[in-house]
């Protein structure tokens, strides 16, 4: 590969763009700070890539180094970046779909290396991986980015039961597919409180806060009042990684929320 196709390391043999969407990909999926060669997913990754868990983990670090919202927080990541790095974070910072479906595609075929070596071995000990829709793919990919930006607690609640959180699109997929896979079109809600924000019951407003409709703030019930509009005019919970879009919580005001 071209020299202008790989990003130098001083830590061992230069990256490649394959390489580096599989890592930034990883990098959206979990929290920043679990970004450590003992994370079994960076352990999983680095067996897929050839290359030592530290050596994953700090080509995280590196991505972090781009991430305005770690520089928000007073965290740089690590330093010594690369150009493609930088490229790479521009590239699929403006189209989440497709790395999505590059990211699934390059582990597939790694995957597939991985097999055919298995079978050399042992004809009969390999089986092939199933194949996910694309949907499913985008679905995976925006559920962990959005949790994990969210360190696995409700923005609104603080509820932190993982198997009661929603990634929540701001905007349908039906309305605007290419953010189908944007972190930034996301909000972590429990259950109850997503079905409330896709009915327009609430919204967020430009400052951040809660936004109550008039319906549930007004309604003379206790269990709405206590558990419910309380939060009326409450700052969300700001995620650590892909603040949501402005542009996409301002549709959600004018198309959905109902005042």
């Amino acid at each position: 590969m071209a020299a202008s196709k790989k990003t130098e390391s001083r830590y061992g043999r230069p990256w490649n763009r394959e390489e580096l969407i599989l890592a930034f990909d990883l990098y959206c999926r979990i929290p920043f700070q679990r970004t450590k060669a003992s994370n079994p997913r960076v352990q999983e990754l680095a067996v897929l890539l050839g290359r030592t868990p530290a050596a994953v983990a700090r080509k995280l670090g590196n991505f972090g180094a781009f991430d305005p919202e770690l520089q928000r927080r007073g965290i740089s990541g690590l330093v010594h970046v690369g150009r493609l790095d930088k490229e790479i974070w521009e590239e699929f910072h403006q189209d989440w779909n497709s790395l999505v479906l590059e990211a699934e595609k390059l582990r597939e075929q790694l995957s597939e290396k991985q097999i055919e070596l298995e079978r050399l071995v042992s004809p009969n000990g390999a089986s092939e991986a199933l194949r996910e829709t694309k949907a499913r793919l985008h679905q995976r990919f925006f559920r962990e980015a959005v949790l994990s930006s969210y360190n696995e607690v409700c923005c609104i609640t603080g509820l932190s039961i993982p198997e009661c959180l929603i990634a929540g699109h701001i905007v349908p997929w039906s309305v605007d597919e290419t953010r189908r896979a944007d972190p930034r079109n996301g909000l972590c809600l429990s259950a109850t409180f997503d079905r409330l924000f896709d009915k327009g019951l609430l919204t967020v407003g430009p400052n951040m806060r809660v936004i109550m409709s008039g319906s549930l703030v007004d309604r003379k019930d206790e269990a709405i009042q206590h558990q419910v509009a309380c939060f009326h005019n409450q700052e969300i919970r700001l995620p650590s990684r892909f603040l949501p879009s402005e542009d996409c919580l301002e549709w959600h005001r004018r198309n959905v929320f109902r005042p």
